[in-house]
């Protein structure tokens, strides 16, 4: 008799915990998206028939007046942000409030994620201090021939594919060119990645990106169930990259004698930090009785490089050759833009013997322009992410969240509205000609805005820009039997957006190119 109430009970208890906040959005008066148990609105997302991003596009469509619409991820209020103002707000003007990205995981249990991306609080505000300074001007200049380096042997590659027809994946290509460059700039290897597939890079980039069900299966579980995720992130924890990349590390502070050696990579960078001794500043978690900050601090530890450089590696790998092949692509289907930039490289090069370095780089306006434009249209970071940190009202909208809350601000949206670009949908780098055009400054945001914004988005894009200039002096490209105009976006990437299947083109050997 006891077992017969037993179970309705539970059923009953399942139900309400499935279930609760489902009426969240309605008691705000927030139009939103009607979710189902367990799933919330997430359920496409969670069976990778489609990303988060695609999830809040549609969202900002659906409802064309409406500021801010209402999601549920799992359990969990989520607010897609349609109202620039407010996503002003939330990335800045309030920062206080929402300086969690809170798309990581507990880094005690995975030290991954103590990564500058991912972690959250002081321990946050503490790595940014210290390693802003890293991407200055003259650490990017000195950096630069690290760079030239990789767009050469990018240059010997292209050759090798034209003399076999011509016909190649550019987002392999790029990805190539992409690993040499961290390998050389990050880790301070040459591992000759761009031409060997199965380096050392190579494999490490596999591990890291593969779909694999342990990987998608915490992901959305720690979403879905936010309360289990401790136990959860136990079960399912795996320490393969975690090992790599800390051997990696070890064995190349080993050979610098756990000193900078003066090769101006990433790692040289990470021993200067450390030798500064302790990171201390304002803490945005904590306050005094008078409510001012506290002061905290933390060490560079063989943890924390290890994470920054798992981040230096994953996260420019796959925004710079994705953003890249997108371009190139771009250009395939518009030769009148690509002889321009192509024009304007020869004649840059030409006051520089021919060489890419980094003060011709910067006067490439027109390539420049067209890599803003593919990154608008396909933005590599297609919504950025938030959580509330404390209860928080949107002053224009009188709506008060609770803390918990998690906000997606949907660049790729944003991007491609019609009430902020004239014809969103085509590739038109001129569009970028006028600094001064009166668009709002949050209508054009690929590397984020705010405190939270890209910190290596100049050292991204010098050397994307460099990637495409080797290719684009040297070689054309065209859709070649295999390309698709407008390819099929890969439903399971959630944070950084890519394309599925790769992008095929075909590559030729310019009839008029200064070559050396």
């Amino acid at each position: 008799m006891i077992t017969y109430l037993v179970i309705p009970i539970v059923l009953v208890l399942l139900y309400k915990y499935l279930t609760k906040n489902h009426d969240y959005w309605e008691k705000r008066n927030v139009k939103y998206e009607k979710p189902v148990p367990i799933f919330g609105t997430n359920y496409k997302n969670v069976t990778a028939q489609k990303s988060i991003i695609e999830i809040s596009v549609e969202a900002y469509k659906k409802y064309p007046d409406e500021p801010v619409v209402g999601l549920l991820r799992g359990t969990t209020p989520e607010l897609v942000v349609r109202d620039l103002d407010i996503a002003r707000r939330i990335l800045n003007v309030d920062f206080a409030y929402f300086y969690p990205r809170g798309t990581g995981r507990n880094p005690e249990l995975e030290p991954l994620f103590y990564n500058l991306f991912h972690v959250d609080g002081d321990l946050w505000k503490l790595l940014r201090q210290r390693l802003t300074p890293t991407f200055t001007t003259a650490k990017l200049k000195n950096m630069f021939p690290l760079v030239v380096k990789c767009a050469e042997k990018l240059q010997h590659v292209g050759e090798d594919v034209v003399s076999r027809g011509g016909e190649c994946d550019v987002r392999d290509l790029m990805a190539r060119f992409t690993m040499e460059f961290i390998g050389a700039c990050g880790f301070g290897i040459e591992m000759d990645t761009i031409n060997n597939e199965q380096s050392l890079f190579k494999q490490l980039g596999n591990k890291i990106f593969r779909p694999y069900l342990r990987k998608h299966a915490i992901n959305f579980l720690c979403d879905l169930f936010p309360d289990l995720s401790t136990i959860l992130q136990k079960l399912l924890r795996e320490s393969e990259i975690h090992d790599s990349i800390t051997v990696i590390l070890k064995n190349i502070l080993e050979q610098r004698n756990y000193k900078p050696i003066g090769r101006n990579d990433f790692i040289d960078l990470l021993l200067e930090l450390e030798g500064k001794g302790k990171i201390k500043g304002e803490s945005v978690e904590k306050r005094k009785e008078d409510g001012t900050p506290e002061q905290v601090e933390m060490e560079m530890n063989l943890t924390y490089m290890a994470a920054q450089v798992f981040v230096f590696f994953a996260a420019g790998f796959e925004t710079s050759s994705s953003a890249t092949s997108f371009m190139l692509h771009q250009l395939a289907y518009h030769p009148e833009e690509q002889r321009k930039i192509q024009e304007e490289i020869d004649r840059v090069l030409s006051k520089y013997d021919n060489k890419v370095c980094y003060d011709s780089i910067s006067e490439m306006t027109a390539l420049s322009n067209g890599f803003k434009e593919a990154l608008r249209l396909f933005p590599s970071l297609g919504a950025l992410h938030r959580k509330c940190a404390r209860r928080y009202t949107i002053p224009e909208l009188n709506l008060t969240l609770d803390p918990g809350v998690k906000i997606i601000v949907p660049v790729q949206a944003i991007q491609n509205d019609e009430k902020y670009f004239d014809n969103p949908s085509q590739f038109l780098p001129d569009r970028f000609n006028d600094p001064n055009v009166g668009r709002h400054k949050y209508a054009y945001m690929p590397f984020g805005e705010g405190p939270r914004a890209c910190i290596g988005a100049r050292l991204g894009e010098m050397q994307s820009l460099a990637g495409l200039a080797a290719v684009l002096h040297k070689f054309s490209v065209e859709p070649g039997p295999r390309t698709q105009r407008y390819p099929e976006v890969n439903h399971g990437s959630n944070v950084i957006q890519s394309i599925k299947g790769g992008l095929p083109l075909k590559l030729s050997l310019r009839n008029k190119c200064n070559n050396n």
